[in-house]
């Protein structure tokens, strides 16, 4: 699926287009490139959990395997830049999504029982992932406009792939909470209440 790359700068982009994989010109400002660009900074924000998680000494054996799955998502969601470049290639499968839930049934199987909502935050890895989760919500919104606009365009398994990945990231977030280092943040009611009674 690659081309080796032996000159970065074309020039060919300079009027506001870019290249297809069929050879096609396409404007910049086509939706298509809105998931584009979507799907390519969620993969840079898995990145940056990889980064952090490689930086943490909690259980091995627990990172190793976090470590893999974030590997894997990587590699998938370039894939699903691949869909998007040559509509006739299948970077994702309905096996994929399976994975995805498999996943998320074992991290869950671990955490106590959601009670409350979480705020966005904890230890700069669990603030990261939702920071991940939140752009995977719009690459899915972007996703489900270009499917709707353009079905051929996106196939439907990506659209669930990124849907899904949204869920395993909220569900990453907590199994990535570490209890003796950073509880997870709740939305407390109270903290708004102060505002009302001084008011």
């Amino acid at each position: 699926m690659g081309n080796r790359l032996s000159k970065i700068y074309t020039r060919t982009g300079d009027d506001g287009t870019t290249g297809m994989a069929d050879g096609s010109r396409v404007s910049k400002a086509d939706h298509l490139f809105s998931v584009m660009g979507d799907v390519d900074e969620l993969n840079s924000h898995i990145g940056l959990v990889r980064a952090q998680l490689s930086q943490m000494t909690t259980d091995a054996t627990k990172n190793a395997d976090f470590a893999q799955a974030l590997v894997i998502i990587q590699h998938l969601l370039f894939n699903i830049g691949g869909e998007l470049a040559m509509p006739e290639y299948e970077g994702v499968s309905a096996t994929h999504v399976d994975w995805l839930e498999q996943q998320i049934d074992v991290m869950n199987s671990t955490l106590p029982a959601l009670k409350d909502f979480i705020l966005p935050t904890g230890s700069v890895l669990v603030s990261q992932l939702h920071v991940a989760r939140t752009v995977c919500r719009r690459a899915e919104r972007q996703a489900v406009l270009l499917q709707q606009q353009r079905p051929q365009a996106i196939r439907p398994t990506a659209v669930t792939f990124i849907n899904r990945l949204s869920d395993w990231l909220f569900v990453a977030a907590r199994f990535c909470t570490d209890p003796e280092q950073v509880s997870e943040v709740l939305w407390d009611s109270q903290v708004l209440q102060k505002f009302a009674d001084n008011g």
